[in-house]
């Protein structure tokens, strides 16, 4: 049995991430509604850098814009980490349906993941010197035994816009993604994210 921390993590890193639109009709199953605008819906998808203190791995992540009633959040579809801890965490504590991957950090924000079957996705963009310090405070939704989880996700950390390029696996689980681009995409830096405790 793989052991990881209680709830909360606080978690802290770097990250690019890139918001992308993409038609309702390719989008892979959801327990929750998507937020959509002319049969579009809001995708963020995310290489993570998490370092000391807190939990060391890499994270790439694809979520979508959703709502339940009032509320909105995002729901994870697909996410890939190189931490068995972080991935046994994920599923038992808040539904998330991580799985494991082998990553490359090259210098700045370029990165790329890798599974059994080959490339999943990688992306190619330089660190922002200056950034915006911004706070975040959303909610994940994840199916969840025979019903829904939902977990507050609060962050802070240095925004600033940069150009980022992204390479996704035309044969992979992020192959939806194709062959749109990014609408935009910003690199975060000094990121500290407290994610938990799951809202029972």
């Amino acid at each position: 049995m793989v052991s990881y921390p209680p709830e909360p993590w606080v978690l802290h890193g770097r990250a690019c991430l890139s918001v992308w639109s993409v038609p309702v009709t390719a989008l892979p199953p959801l327990p929750v509604r998507p937020v959509t605008l002319s049969g579009r819906a809001v995708v963020g998808t995310a290489f993570v850098d998490y370092q000391p203190p807190g939990m060391v791995y890499r994270e790439l992540v694809a979520a979508v814009l959703v709502r339940h009633g009032l509320r909105l959040g995002v729901s994870i579809t697909r996410i890939w980490v190189d931490s068995a801890a972080s991935r046994a965490g994920g599923r038992e504590l808040w539904g998330i349906p991580k799985e494991l991957a082998e990553f490359e950090w090259e210098r700045g924000l370029t990165a790329s993941a890798r599974d059994v079957d080959g490339t999943i996705a990688s992306v190619r963009a330089e660190p922002p010197r200056f950034g915006l310090w911004l706070p975040l405070m959303t909610s994940t939704w994840q199916a969840f035994g025979r019903g829904l989880a939902r977990t507050p996700l609060r962050a802070t950390g240095s925004v600033a816009p940069l150009r980022a390029t992204w390479s996704v696996s035309p044969g992979g689980r992020l192959s939806w993604l194709r062959p749109h681009r990014p609408l935009v995409s910003v690199g975060i830096r000094g990121l500290r994210m407290k994610f938990g405790p799951r809202r029972r």
